[in-house]
């Protein structure tokens, strides 16, 4: 079992970057395809990015892609994610999601994840 804790939130201007940071415990992150979902009041939660348990693949949604950056660190059992040029309509909860794997594949739907943060608030002022 993993647990995950999102961080960097927050109130950022359009246009602005912001970096969230999702902090996973255990031994085995390596084992865990992990990615970032985010949900606006009143809308579904939607795929935002995904990262392969090797980081050596990625996915994004269409509407970020060029934009926001997903990374990790498996020596810090730590994944980010970098987000440029933000615009108002990306103002919503991001949630980081762990999916354990034995593959290199990237989970592309929540149904795909096993475990869930509580989110970080991301507010983009118009």
């Amino acid at each position: 079992q993993v647990e995950v804790v999102e961080s960097g939130g927050g109130l950022v201007q359009a246009g602005g970057s912001l970096r969230l940071s999702c902090a996973a415990s255990g031994r085995t992150f390596s084992s865990y395809a992990m990615g970032w979902f985010r949900q606006a009041p009143g809308k579904e939660r939607e795929f935002v990015a995904a990262i392969s348990r090797s980081g050596g693949s990625t996915y994004y949604a269409d509407s970020v892609k060029g934009r926001f950056t997903i990374s990790r660190d498996n020596a810090k059992n730590t994944v980010y994610l970098q987000m440029n040029s933000l615009k108002p309509e990306e103002t919503a909860v991001y949630f980081c999601a762990a999916k354990r794997t034995r593959g290199l594949d990237v989970a592309r739907t929540r149904y795909e994840y096993d475990y869930w943060g509580q989110g970080t608030q991301v507010t983009v002022s118009s």
